[in-house]
């Protein structure tokens, strides 16, 4: 079928010519690279020749004479020669007919081998002295090859100058249709296709005013009218797409500022022990991020029946759990954050919980404003935090609970050793002393005697009460997983003892103290509860442990008989053990009579721990 279009008559037209030219000159080319074929092989051929000459010529004038292979020897040289003479490779780049220059120049080769330079060395005696003879065929012979690579060089060239001769005359014709068909259909196309790209510039630059105008039914003449259709059309939804565009660049930068949020979470959640300094920042962002807030974080705790609040991103005044007094990442004033959420407008406030397969661990508290609401890629992104969240949460408890297993299998080996040595060794010399009592000392020694006795009797009592109680802690500890059930079993235990129930208050954030810290407050309770039971004849006694950041307090009183003189008995080692204690734990105990009688003894001390991750949580 015929096309109607001038315009592509005419490219099909140029483009035939195009092609029948390349045709030509490559079928020209082809012939012509065909008639040199093996001209090189030839030529390096031809050029061996000459060297084999002169090695033959070599080989005839260093043979020692008298050897009776030197005949057979010459012989084989010259059968081989005449092999590499009459090679294929030389044979076919010369032309069959026999007047031809080459031909002619390749015959008068062999006949000057074959009458001249063969005949020469076969009669010449190997080892003596060249004859002139031989050296005058010698050098005539290679003339002639000479004579041979020189014609094969030159109808090579020749051969490659006319191919180039070919190939410029199809350039040049080529280029010849080429400008024909420019100048031809210069107004046909190179006009309208102008228009038309200015027409796409335009459109770049977001004018849709301009027009191509073309008449005719052309393929251009087409294209312009589309042209004219498309730019009304994309008037016309411009500022829809714009908007779209817009729309869609906004949430691709959340989502980028997402992936990073999420990325610096996680490094900051898990390389952070401390959920407040490693939470706070991050979800900080993601307040900015998604417009909400303010966000707060609770744990589960099993001492607690309300989840505890361990993190806030926005409070006016210092949390209570609060540790660092010289962080005010979560505090606001009063004139950016006036209207904090109320607790009981739920409208505004979502709920995520932090758990585990099995276990929850806390809840998420998201405040946004009613009238924005959460878009489901921002509650996508809340309950991937969550998720890191539980997760950080979880591993930190496992390392946790791994640190507190092996304490108390340190603690059990070495509560078992104290028993099985000292606690022996003590009881011992008990009896011993025992002994020295039945003795009947008379005499001037006898006072001094009983004093000693006394003393070490004192000391050995002290000394294995204190064994005992350090016992107890041990083996406490290895049942109670916190010191908040510690400290109830321990109240449980001198409540029984003295006979009357001791009062206990107890306010820590949940994992306050260290596993170090625990056995140490632990410890100095059990003390200050043992001298109120022992000496000082209490009925009512109240332990009271409190956090007032950043320091632990812990207040043991009783209405005992108080102190002597206000100051400590002698040989009473328990008060001086309690001090060793608070100042390991880089504090101090304070002990001092009361107004209304009795003794309080005060322990105040500030948590080296930052961990606020509960050990214990509720199943879900």
């Amino acid at each position: 079928m015929k096309s109607r279009s001038p315009l592509v008559n005419r490219i099909a037209i140029v483009v035939g010519a195009v092609v029948l030219t390349s045709l030509v000159s490559m079928a020209t080319t082809l012939a012509v690279s065909k008639s040199i074929e093996g001209n090189a092989t030839a030529i390096n051929l031809a050029g061996t020749l000459r060297m084999g000459a002169f090695h033959l010529l070599a080989q005839t004038a260093s043979a020692p004479p008298g050897t009776g292979q030197s005949e057979s020897s010459t012989a084989q040289l010259i059968a081989r020669y005449e092999d590499r003479l009459t090679d294929s490779g030389i044979t076919n780049a010369i032309p069959e007919a026999r007047d031809h220059p080459l031909a002619a120049q390749y015959q008068s080769i062999q006949e000057s081998w074959t009458n001249l330079l063969a005949p020469a060395l076969q009669s010449h005696v190997r080892g003596t002295p060249l004859s002139v003879g031989l050296l005058k065929a010698t050098e005539h012979y290679v003339n002639e090859v000479d004579q041979m690579v020189s014609m094969l060089e030159q109808r090579t060239e020749a051969r490659i100058d006319l191919l180039h001769l070919i190939q410029i005359i199809s350039l040049a014709f080529s280029i010849l249709i080429i400008v024909a068909l420019f100048l031809d259909l210069k107004n046909r196309i190179l006009r309208p296709l102008r228009k038309l790209v200015d027409i796409a510039f335009a459109v770049g630059e977001q004018d849709f005013s301009r027009k191509a105008d073309l008449k005719g039914s052309d393929e251009l003449s087409q294209l312009g009218q589309a042209f004219d259709q498309m730019t009304s059309e994309l008037a016309l939804t411009y500022h829809e797409l714009e908007e779209r565009a817009r729309t869609k660049t906004e949430e691709l930068e959340r989502s980028h500022a997402a992936l990073q949020l999420l990325h610096s979470a996680s490094r900051n959640l898990f390389a952070n022990h401390d959920l407040c300094d490693g939470a706070v920042p991050m979800l900080q962002e993601l307040e900015q991020l998604l417009g909400i807030g303010p966000i707060n974080l609770y744990l589960h705790d099993r001492d607690s029946a309300e989840p505890v609040k361990a993190v806030t991103t926005a409070t006016k005044e210092r949390p209570f759990y609060c540790r660092d007094h010289h962080c005010n990442a979560c505090l606001v004033s009063p004139e950016v954050y006036d209207d904090l959420p109320e607790e009981n407008n739920d409208g505004r406030r979502l709920l995520l919980p932090i758990r585990t397969p099995g276990m929850l661990l806390g809840t998420l508290e998201v405040w946004y404003p009613v009238s924005k609401g959460l878009s489901e890629t921002a509650r996508r992104l809340l309950e991937t935090v969550s998720d890191q969240l539980a997760t950080a949460i979880f591993l930190e408890r496992q390392i946790t609970e791994e640190q507190q297993m092996t304490l108390a299998e340190e603690r059990t080996v070495i509560a078992r050793e104290l028993h099985d040595s000292l606690a022996q060794s003590l009881s011992y010399l008990k009896m011993q002393v025992a002994r020295l009592r039945r003795l009947s000392i008379e005499g001037e020694q006898k006072e001094a005697h009983e004093a000693i006795l006394d003393e070490l009797s004192m000391g050995l009592n002290s000394a294995y009460r204190q064994l005992r109680e350090l016992l107890a802690t041990f083996r406490l500890k290895l049942d109670t997983p916190d010191l908040a059930t510690a400290l109830h079993k321990t109240v449980e235990e001198f409540s029984e003892r003295m006979g009357k129930p001791v009062d206990l208050t107890y306010n820590l954030p949940p994992q306050t103290l260290s596993p170090n810290e625990e056995i140490h407050t632990l410890q100095i309770i059990r003390e200050g509860l043992a001298n109120a039971v022992k000496h000082a004849d209490a009925t009512a006694i109240s332990v009271n442990v409190a956090f007032k950041s950043p320091s632990v307090k812990v207040q043991i009183r009783d209405n005992g008989k108080g102190l002597p003189r206000g100051d400590q008995p002698v040989n009473h080692y328990g008060l001086i053990i309690m001090q060793d204690r608070a100042r390991t734990l880089g504090g101090q105990v304070k002990v001092h009579n009361r107004d209304e009688g009795g003794v309080e003894v005060t322990l105040t001390f500030v948590p080296k721990s930052r961990n606020l991750i509960s050990t214990e949580a509720s199943s879900a």
